[in-house]
């Protein structure tokens, strides 16, 4: 689909298209994690105070039902590595914190995407997010749309369905058809992937488009005027500045 360009100070830019969420979220990808541990409370608070409107985080369960928020969901003990999945929670280091303890924290006055790594994580993320009535601002991201699809009666929760362009064997058009119909919310994909073309199909079954890994201004600034919903980014103050740019 061609969409046309505008010039601005003699440069060729991107025409601004419409976002389905105005103004757009800015996540901040595992916290402030460019100024500050990742999935820490520290970096959490930190992306808050910079401005970040939303936090992105990864979320593992372990042995006794806790969700957890660490990337890799293994802990090194001594020369060995332990599988979270394998640990109680007063086991782990205190640098990672609970869920619970994010919103305890951080308060509900956020977006919260969280990257579920434990397919049965899911029904605790939930409850936890229930608990602190902030069902409703939780995005819950997963690779593979079906199992996303067999949680949507059970949630009001935004379902994102992460992937990339090129795994999508049947095309854009018939994802979005796919995603509408079982009601998956959203599709994020790396910035690369995304166009204006693309935010303009996927809007037209009314489908959130999200962005991550934009770790520079002019790519953040692009996204938001292709019409993106979302963008994650390790750096708050280039969102913002990419956010000021657009306009």
């Amino acid at each position: 689909m061609h969409v046309p360009v505008v010039m601005k100070n003699d440069v060729l830019v991107q025409q601004r298209l419409p976002s389905l969420r105005n103004p757009a979220i800015q996540f901040a990808h595992r916290g402030a994690r460019a100024n500050a541990p990742e999935n820490t409370l520290q970096a959490f608070e930190l992306a808050l105070r910079l401005g970040a409107t939303g936090l992105e985080t990864d979320v593992w369960l372990t042995s006794d039902g806790v969700p957890v928020l660490d990337h890799d969901g293994v802990v090194r003990t001594g020369l060995r590595r332990k599988s979270i999945s394998k640990m109680l929670r007063v086991d782990l280091p205190d640098h990672i914190p609970s869920l619970a303890e994010l919103y305890q924290t951080c308060g509900t006055d956020l977006e919260l995407s969280v990257d579920v790594k434990d397919a049965n994580a899911f029904s605790h993320v939930i409850g936890v997010a229930c608990d602190h009535q902030a069902e409703a601002r939780l995005w819950l991201c997963h690779p593979t749309w079906q199992l996303l699809a067999d949680l949507r009666s059970e949630t009001c929760a935004r379902l994102v369905n992460s992937t990339r362009l090129k795994h999508m064997k049947d095309g854009p058009e018939r994802r979005a058809a796919e995603l509408a119909a079982a009601g998956i919310d959203a599709i994020n994909l790396h910035h690369s992937d995304w166009s204006g073309g693309l935010t303009t199909l996927f809007h037209r079954f009314n489908r959130y488009c999200i962005a991550w890994d934009a770790q520079h201004v002019r790519v953040i600034r692009d996204l938001v005027r292709m019409g993106i919903d979302g963008v994650h980014s390790d750096h708050v103050d280039r969102l913002q500045t990419g956010f000021a740019q657009a306009d």
